[in-house]
């Protein structure tokens, strides 16, 4: 009914996700809650990669894996500068980044660790924004 009247596309057992989604969002608020500057919690790889597993499940259930690119196109870009670093140094000997992943670069170029956090939750959020506005393109 809901989805009928936002023009939404239905999507059977989202209920559900929902559900999950908000358990992993009320557990990535606790986890930030201490892993504000100075951290005293540090996720590590293990939440980092469970963490992102999760998000591309939901993403595949509710068919919007574009979105999950768009949105997430901070990790995206992160990822590539870490293949795009070790291929060039590779191929070529040389770096194309002081050091990756990206953000390590930008702190080698001088930014403190709370300027590159901050920029990149901007960029983030213009991300998201931009994702969140092609939901009704479909």
């Amino acid at each position: 009914m809901f989805s009928r009247y936002l023009a939404l596309p239905f999507i059977p057992g989202a209920h559900e996700v929902v559900v999950f989604c908000a358990a992993m969002c009320g557990a990535c608020l606790g986890f930030l809650w201490f892993n504000a500057y100075p951290a005293q919690v540090f996720m590590g790889d293990v939440g980092a990669l469970a963490l992102g597993a999760a998000l591309g499940t939901v993403a595949v259930i509710v068919r919007q894996e574009i979105v999950l690119f768009v949105m997430g196109g901070l990790f995206v870009m992160e990822a590539l500068s870490v293949m795009i670093q070790v291929t060039s140094f590779k191929l070529t000997g040389r770096r194309v980044f002081r050091m990756a992943p990206l953000h390590h670069h930008y702190e080698l170029k001088g930014w403190k660790e709370t300027q590159v956090v901050v920029r990149f939750w901007i960029i983030t959020m213009m991300l998201v924004l931009a994702g969140l506005s092609t939901i009704k393109l479909r």
